[in-house]
């Protein structure tokens, strides 16, 4: 195996490793304030950087099944955390979005959030985590051109 080979693969097991620190993160953190489960507050995340949507365009952005959106609109619409209104071209349909409930509890996650980024990561300079924020990003796009576009629209 080349170097190359070797960078790439070590590159996917740090990729791994993040992902693992994350949901471990989140799990703890789930623990300690528990209530709204972390990923319907990701779905709330999402209905705040990219707007209202319906339901089947949220299953596709999180890469899982439509019942699995379902069930987490049915937790964030009880708990008054989202807004839901007929489709215009089809009334069957409802457009989802974050309501000012929804939006406060996701404001208080985001504290908690970069208050843990902050303790992690507070000695890196903001240009450092702007520039692997922007290699990680160019990295997942190259990733989802190659992975089929039916898994990976957004």
């Amino acid at each position: 195996m080349s170097s190359a080979d070797d960078a790439r693969v070590d590159l996917m097991r740090e990729l791994k490793a993040a992902s693992q620190l994350q949901h471990a993160w989140i799990m703890q953190a789930w623990q300690d304030d528990p209530g709204l489960h972390p990923a319907a507050a990701m779905l709330l995340s999402d209905l705040a950087k990219h707007g209202e949507a319906r339901p089947s365009e949220l299953a596709k952005r999180r890469f899982v099944d439509l019942s699995v959106v379902s069930r987490q609109l049915s937790q964030l619409s009880a708990a008054g955390m989202i807004d839901r209104r007929p489709a215009p071209e089809d009334g069957r349909a409802s457009i989802i979005s974050l309501s000012e409930r929804g939006r406060a509890e996701l404001d208080r996650r985001r504290a908690g959030y970069l208050d843990f980024m902050e303790r992690a990561l507070g000695d890196w300079t903001e240009e450092k985590v702007v520039d692997l924020t922007t290699r990680l990003a160019e990295m997942n796009k190259d990733i989802r051109a190659v992975l089929s576009v039916r898994t990976c629209e957004v």
